[in-house]
């Protein structure tokens, strides 16, 4: 069995709350809030890729953990460092972690259920003891200037956990995946240049073809449909009654649709993990990054029923579900954790090694003590 024994996120200093967005995009506080839910979201800034930022949530988390020996990296983004390579190998030798296999997963907002299910088919299939699995994204450099209805809801950030082999039954184990596709909608969810299919059109490329662009009616549509199915079908196929989940996790997109969901599918709405008023929508690494503040919180209890679910461009979507592992199952120790935190929140705000600023960040009570975890979490408040 695959059990996910700790997470962590990481976002970049940039705070960029709705009072501090482009004037000429004619929004205010107000408009963003009851449209979208958020009040802020962080930005990387000139320089910092989503390299970058797997690789800082990933450190922090390793840190955490003790160092525990990695056997594999998967990162889940729709915002990669190049066309080609891969972003993975990269992070993966910058953390030290050898020769491991590493590979991008590319579902977009969707990515992290995506691997997460890849990293249980690499313990399942005994390739790996123990995988990395990061989501990480920057929109903030993909975002039209001028487009104000992508811009108001996107942020960067990273979030990394560790899926690791272990015995059924066990706290954090990974229960069960529903996942599903539909490439008809390719185009509601698009970044048109920078592939094969604009490399090969004649003539030069057309104006914006290399910014994000989302058809958003439809996508919301899509969006509350998907995934109130995709939940519905892994809830039956683990005999769930909706009211047994004790934490419903979904892609941080939007308020309306996290609420939407959670209706349809009765789901108590104190029930639903919410993160995105604080950092917006950070693609990939939301669910993570939502995880980790929960938890260092204190919200998630040992044993606890998390259901998570994502809808994303391609169109792709998931859902998966787990009982939560708990502080009992760091893979570090309890004093090398809560000294790592203690250096993490210290450091906030200046430079760390490779050129990576350090950030205001969430954490994981798996892997840190309780106390600095709720300080580097207030950082976000």
């Amino acid at each position: 069995m695959a059990l996910v024994e700790s997470v962590a996120g990481w976002v970049p200093p940039w705070r960029v709350t709705n009072d501090e967005l482009p004037a000429h995009w004619g929004v205010d506080d107000h408009w963003v809030r009851t449209r979208t839910g958020i009040a802020a979201r962080h930005r990387s800034g000139p320089g910092v890729s989503t390299g970058d930022l797997a690789y800082a949530a990933a450190r922090l988390l390793l840190e955490r953990a003790g160092h525990p020996r990695v056997d594999a990296l998967v990162l889940a983004t729709a915002t990669p460092d190049h066309p080609c390579p891969a972003t993975a190998p990269a992070v993966a030798a910058r953390l030290g972690l050898g020769s491991v296999a590493a590979v991008d997963v590319s579902a977009v907002c969707s990515g992290f259920i995506y691997g997460l299910a890849c990293a249980q088919g690499l313990v399942a299939a005994g390739i790996a003891e123990r995988v990395l699995l990061a989501g990480a994204d920057t929109y903030s450099g993909w975002l039209d200037p001028d487009d104000h209805r992508s811009g108001v809801v996107f942020g960067d950030g990273a979030g990394a956990a560790l899926v690791a082999a272990g015995p059924a039954g066990a706290p954090g184990e990974l229960l069960g995946f529903d996942l599903g596709s539909d490439g008809t909608g390719h185009d509601l969810i698009t970044v048109a240049g920078g592939g094969s299919r604009a490399r090969s059109a004649r003539g030069p490329a057309a104006p914006g073809d290399g910014y994000f662009r989302m058809r958003g009616g439809a996508v919301y549509q899509q969006a509350v449909e998907r995934m109130t199915a995709s939940c519905r079908a892994l809830l039956a196929k683990l005999d769930w009654d909706p009211g047994q989940v004790d934490h419903f996790v979904p892609h941080q997109a939007n308020g309306r649709i996290l609420s939407a969901v959670a209706e349809r599918l009765g789901i108590d709405p104190a029930r639903c993990v919410t993160h995105l008023d604080r950092v917006g929508n950070t693609g990939a690494a939301s669910i993570p990054l939502a995880l980790a503040d929960a938890d260092a919180r204190g919200a998630l209890r040992t044993g606890d029923r998390v259901l998570l679910t994502a809808f994303g461009g391609g169109l792709t979507w998931g859902s998966a579900a787990l009982r939560w592992a708990g502080p009992a199952a760091a893979a570090g120790g309890s004093a090398a954790s809560a000294a790592s935190a203690r250096s993490a929140a210290s450091a906030a705000g200046s430079a760390v090694s490779d050129g990576i600023p350090a950030s205001r960040t969430t954490a994981s009570r798996t892997t840190a003590a309780r106390p600095a975890a709720a300080a580097l979490s207030e950082e976000l408040s």
